[in-house]
């Protein structure tokens, strides 16, 4: 439970709504070089590192997939794509270094959460948060890759 409490989707619940999550919580052992899930493929679970390294990726075209982040802290979570429709990853994820997560059935969560509005409601605004700050993120670098492009084609 302390290492659920640890993840962003988590802050805000209850003592009674975290023991329900372990519930519904699998631990696995992963493996270097292991693939977790695809981009584009159907997601139905998502993960909460315990231990080791996962390096998310993105396709850049049929043959090469560019990193995106290396995933490290223990409670770090990814795989969110299954919280919500169309439910499809929108990266790959591959084990970097040997380890174990917790694993989390979209489904089972989705049934928790239809009967417990209120961790619905917190996980969901928890998510929501998450997803506005990797947006600013992602602008900024934005506004920093076109800096150079600017800059590049003036000189």
């Amino acid at each position: 439970m302390e290492l659920l409490a640890t993840c962003y989707l988590f802050e805000g619940l209850s003592e009674s709504q975290m023991q329900h999550l372990t519930g519904i919580t699998k631990e696995t052992s992963i493996q270097k070089d292991q693939w977790l899930f695809h981009e584009g493929q159907e997601a139905k679970q998502f993960f909460l590192i315990k231990k080791g390294t996962v390096e998310l990726l993105t396709k850049v075209n049929d043959e090469l997939e560019l990193p995106i982040a290396m995933l490290r802290d223990p409670g770090s979570c990814f795989g969110t794509s299954s919280l919500t429709a169309p439910y499809v990853y929108s990266l790959s994820a591959r084990c970097a270094e040997q380890g174990s997560l917790l694993v989390v059935e979209a489904m089972e969560l989705k049934e928790l959460m239809q009967e417990d509005r209120d961790l619905g409601y917190i996980l969901m605004t928890n998510w929501a948060a998450h997803l506005l700050n990797r947006l600013k993120e992602t602008r900024q670098e934005l506004k920093i890759h076109f800096r150079t492009l600017f800059k590049s084609m003036t000189s």
